[in-house]
């Protein structure tokens, strides 16, 4: 088994996770069970399948949760995107959290890599 705060990657997520949690806190009321609800699901589940993964006994089983929380940063960067084009999402912040997901993607893509070797 594998503690997941020794990992760079689910420590990025996981402060990336509490960022967006506070950014929606601003979204309309009307969209707590819409959007805001959705993109706050999207984004725990990126630290929270790293973290499952890591109670995991093997290896194939570990690079599945990675795989996992890999599509979760692609759902969590439409879902930024579309917050953003509604007009939800201040547009300086937009880019910033755009690239927070995109990095924290490439990281455990690579780690998921280094399973595979």
């Amino acid at each position: 088994m594998r503690d997941f705060r020794k990992y760079n990657a689910w420590q990025e997520s996981h402060l990336f996770a509490l960022e967006v949690y506070q950014v929606t806190k601003e979204f309309p009321k009307e969209e707590l069970f819409g959007l805001t609800s959705q993109l706050r699901r999207a984004v725990s589940s990126i630290p929270t399948n790293f973290a499952e993964g890591c109670g995991s006994n093997s290896e194939k089983e570990f690079a599945r949760y990675l795989n996992i929380a890999i599509a979760s940063c692609s759902e969590v960067e439409y879902l930024l995107l579309l917050t953003f084009d509604l007009k939800y999402l201040n547009p300086e912040i937009h880019p910033i959290l755009e690239t927070k997901v995109v990095q924290i993607r490439k990281q455990i893509y690579q780690l998921r890599l280094k399973l595979n070797q």
